[in-house]
């Protein structure tokens, strides 16, 4: 069998590896221990992130035509490589891989695609620092949820509070304090006593 068709299936994988990736970065796994090795597979699996070796000129001939010949126009196809990929969390890989890196130094991030856009290492460790979009979406959560807590927590006190030592509120319908007594009407003045008619004098 020619090596032509023997590399052609390894191609075709890379291909349909990459077709819906939403990342991709590339790493130079050399000085790596087995055990190491086994750990970062195992962090990437967990994540869903695709984590493959391939020579570089499968690489470069899967990589043909699409964005991630990006990778290759700069480069970063030469000495062993991996690539790890995720069609789902944009910047999953860069992230385990660079918080991988802290721990086993011999692992070095090359570069990598991300939404079409090329990083190399400097662009890919800034996008490392990303949250999740679980983490994400937990912060915008609380945002919301907060306003809602400090108001139940205020109503709960003042319902507390009121329970505890509330006076009793007045009665909505008190009666009005008598009313002082109404004033006698004044008495009508005595009428004079009519005049005696003038007597006429005798003629």
């Amino acid at each position: 069998m020619a090596k032509v068709e023997i590399k052609a299936p390894i191609v075709e994988e890379i291909s349909q590896v990459i077709s819906n990736a939403q990342t991709g970065v590339l790493v130079d796994y050399r000085g790596l221990t087995v055990e190491q090795d086994t750990q970062l597979r195992k962090q990437l699996r967990e994540a869903g992130v695709v984590y493959k070796v391939y020579k570089n000129t499968m690489m470069r001939r899967a990589f043909e035509g699409t964005d991630f010949s990006k990778l290759d126009e700069n480069g970063l196809l030469e000495g062993p490589s991996a690539l790890a990929i995720s069609d789902t969390d944009a910047t999953a890989p860069a992230r385990i891989l660079a918080k991988f890196a802290k721990t086993a130094n011999k692992l070095e991030i090359k570069g990598g695609i991300v939404e079409g856009n090329y990083y190399d290492a400097a662009g890919m460790a800034a996008i490392a620092q990303v949250p999740s979009r679980d983490e994400l979406l937990s912060k915008l959560l609380g945002s919301i949820q907060s306003p809602i807590a400090n108001f139940a927590r205020v109503m709960n006190q003042l319902a507390e509070k009121g329970g505890a030592g509330a006076v009793e509120a007045p009665a909505a319908a008190e009666e009005p304090a008598d009313a002082a007594p109404a004033e006698a009407p004044a008495e009508a003045p005595a009428e004079a006593p009519a005049e005696a008619p003038a007597e006429t004098p005798a003629e």
